[in-house]
């Protein structure tokens, strides 16, 4: 396996997904469709992982592909939107294989970037549609809520703001919590863009950043500071508090979950993924690990793990979390998620990156 490569600096990122989403979009010549169709023909026994999600998860998932398979990963481990910047400067010279990203985001912007070859529809078939790509160059594997924790001991229920508009009031100046430069953060961002406009995400992130938001590096610290009262509200994805539930017991927690209303675009359902490069088309091994991470056995081990949702039939839910089909938002392709290069360019301008 690679060595963990540190986090790059925002801004290095930023300049390799914001150069990519400059040429696809002056140069006439940028392939919008015709990707290469994944034909698997060759089998080395081998491939090579980028994955944007957490060594101590993917890594079980991976000991246990190779241990059914006979199949070695080498996997390079790094954030989501750290990796699709360098591949995007790796371009056709990449050693990766598959990219498995914590959103769709990140494979949007590589799926821009005509780096993935097509998925055969046995594989992205299995996912339904409106959580995964909508032209087969990734496929969604888990599905991950968007929701607001708040502090129970300071708010009940029902004074719990509904929507991420409300989040700029003044009364809750200084008492929320974001992560910016997390990729699942970067994606609602996105989505605010898309669903609300430029002038209307633009203007959130300013007034966010004038009342005095807490900065956290991570989705976890901000659940951790909602359940010691340090900050009364925070935005992040809901299987943070279900693993925290599990380990504490939810009765022993005063961090509380609440999902923003259907349609806001607090309320997104992103999802992980996973893409085959180019490059491997004809990798019988590397595109064996994709079909594994949404066969039953490994979305599974997500639910088992994460506690984040399944996206294919047979595997339930969680228990106690909300139909997934009741948060859909039918405004939002995620498909439309692809301009994170944009995103992390109006994060820094207003200081937030």
């Amino acid at each position: 396996m690679f060595a963990v490569r540190p986090a790059a600096i925002a801004t290095a990122a930023l300049a390799v997904l914001t150069l990519s989403a400059c040429t696809a979009a002056n140069d006439s010549t940028a392939p919008t469709q015709g990707l290469a169709s994944a034909q698997p023909t060759s089998s080395d026994g081998t491939f090579t992982l980028y994955a944007g999600r957490d060594q101590e998860l993917i890594d079980p998932l991976i000991e246990k592909f190779e241990s059914d398979t006979g199949v070695t990963v080498d996997v390079r481990y790094a954030g989501s939107t750290e990796l699709a910047a360098l591949l995007l400067e790796e371009a056709d010279a990449t050693p990766a294989d598959v990219f498995l990203a914590q959103d769709a985001g990140a494979l949007g912007a590589i799926a821009k970037g005509d780096m993935f070859a097509t998925l055969p529809e046995s594989i992205t078939e299995k996912v339904p549609a409106g959580f995964t790509s909508t032209d087969g160059s990734w496929v969604g594997v888990t599905g991950r809520a968007r929701v607001i924790v708040y502090d129970s001991e300071q708010l009940s229920a029902d004074e719990v703001p509904t929507t991420v508009a409300a989040l700029t009031d003044d009364r809750w100046s200084s008492q929320v919590g974001i992560a910016p430069s997390n990729a699942s953060f970067q994606s609602f961002v996105t989505a605010l863009r898309v669903l609300e406009g430029e002038d209307t995400a633009l203007a959130w992130l300013e007034d966010m950043k004038a009342s005095d938001v807490q900065i956290y590096a991570k989705n976890t610290p901000i659940l951790e500071a909602a359940n010691a009262g340090e900050i009364t509200l925070g935005l992040i994805n809901h299987y943070y508090w279900y693993r925290m539930a599990a380990e504490v017991g939810a009765e022993n927690m005063r961090a509380q979950l609440a999902f923003p209303e259907p349609g806001d675009a607090g309320s997104i359902v992103n999802v992980t993924g996973a893409g085959l490069l180019k490059g491997a088309a004809d990798d019988a091994d590397a595109l064996r690990f994709i079909e594994y991470l949404v066969s039953e056995a490994a979305q599974q081990y997500f639910v088992d793990s994460t506690y984040e949702y399944p996206l294919i039939d047979g595997v339930p839910a969680p228990a106690g979390l909300p139909p997934l089909e009741t948060l859909t938002n039918p405004k939002l392709d995620l498909s439309d998620l692809d301009s994170l290069g944009e995103t992390t360019e109006r994060l820094v301008a207003v200081g937030l990156l």
